[in-house]
């Protein structure tokens, strides 16, 4: 692996010496002509050192192409994406990870651009990952976040990435993880992650930040009601959105009855007691508040060690989310598993063999091949 330092970037638009390895911008042969075709190159066809010097930069079009890389599924692709990160890993970690979800109308793509907009006007670089809800038949994405955010979207320290969840939460696991360590040695220091808003990927996002938040509004106590023990256990903080106008006091009142209930849930953070708070991401009252909190989290649970052991025990969970990723896939595209699934399927529902001892068999002929 190459043993890459930050480097300091020239601002000529014409040196290329950083990208050539041992060509200089001096050099007789290098003219005009074959500078402009490298740099078709570079953005068309990046290699890895292009890659990666490109991203310690900041180039956020590049980031945008490695992000593609890491999204995707296809061998060639993975095996360059996991290059890319291998080199990137040393510039990674330095940044605040903060999930966010929401109920249905919780105005979650207000409440963040006001949240980012605050952030870079106080220096921050901010990266949003937007996990977009994906259609399991056709796979398509809704990927509006970038429309719903448009002063956000504008702003030079910000970046926003909606990323297609594919049906998969396994695939937002480790292609999230893997964007996350490419936007922070990007220099992004604030990285923000939106979830699905659907079941278990708070979860999944729960185990990859540092913070994690839930944003609601009033009225929305029967959504949560089913899965108060699985979402409010998650969160570092709720804020109660919409606090503005005739529903302020409405949103006060909401606030002081997840308080209430908040006293009887373990929290979701050795150390660190979980409230609810009110804001108005329309008005921007309260963003300021929320980012204290957060400010605040990270003082207590770095005083505390528990930001550094919640930080390994991830990286420790990644790894064998992994394996079982790897080894699932192993299974399922194993030539004599293929060939038996369906038969071993049909036999199972006709009740003609037993669901154990059809896995026994299939595994028996996977392992027997493999060997």
């Amino acid at each position: 692996m190459t043993n890459l330092n930050r480097p300091e970037w020239s601002n000529d638009e014409h040196d290329t010496s950083s990208y050539v390895p041992g060509i200089s911008s001096t050099h007789d042969g290098f003219t005009k002509s074959s500078r402009k075709l490298f740099r078709k190159r570079l953005k068309e066809d990046p290699s890895v050192i292009d890659f990666v010097e490109s991203i310690l930069q900041g180039d956020r079009m590049i980031l945008s192409k490695a992000i593609t890389l890491i999204e995707s599924n296809a061998p060639h692709h993975f095996e360059k994406a996991q290059e890319i990160l291998g080199e990137l890993l040393p510039f990674t970690g330095n940044s605040i990870r903060i999930g966010i979800t929401g109920v249905p109308g919780a105005g979650k793509s207000t409440f963040i651009e006001e949240f980012g907009m605050l952030l870079c006007e106080r220096g921050h670089k901010v990266a949003v990952l937007a996990i977009d809800p994906s259609s399991s038949i056709s796979g398509g994405s809704i990927l509006g976040d970038k429309t719903r955010m448009e002063r956000l979207v504008k702003n030079e320290n910000a970046y926003i990435r909606p990323s297609p969840s594919s049906g998969t939460l396994g695939g937002v696991h480790r292609k999230t993880r893997e964007s996350i360590l490419a936007c922070e040695a990007a220099g992004f220091d604030v990285i923000i992650v939106e979830t699905v808003g659907v079941g278990q990927s708070e979860v999944i996002v729960r185990g990859m930040v540092d913070f994690f938040m839930l944003l609601t509004i009033t009225g929305a106590g029967d959504q949560l009601q089913g899965m108060k023990k699985g979402i409010m256990e998650l969160a570092d903080a709720i804020v109660v959105n919409k606090a503005d106008g005739d529903n302020k006091s409405l949103a006060e009142k909401t606030r002081k009855e997840y308080n209430q209930i908040l006293h009887f849930l373990m929290p979701a953070t050795k150390g660190w007691e979980t409230k609810a708070y009110t804001c108005s991401a329309l008005y921007g009252n309260g963003i300021v508040n929320v980012w204290n909190i957060i400010t605040s989290f990270m003082e207590n649970t770095s005083e505390s060690g528990a930001f550094a052991e919640r930080r390994k025990l991830q990286a420790q969970e990644w790894m064998f989310s992994q394996i079982t990723e790897r080894l699932e896939q192993s299974f399922y595209q194993h030539s004599e598993v293929k060939k038996l699934l369906p038969i071993y399927k049909k036999s199972v529902i006709e009740g003609n063999i037993t669901v154990t001892n059809a896995v026994n068999d299939l595994f028996h002929s996977y392992f027997k091949k493999e060997k």
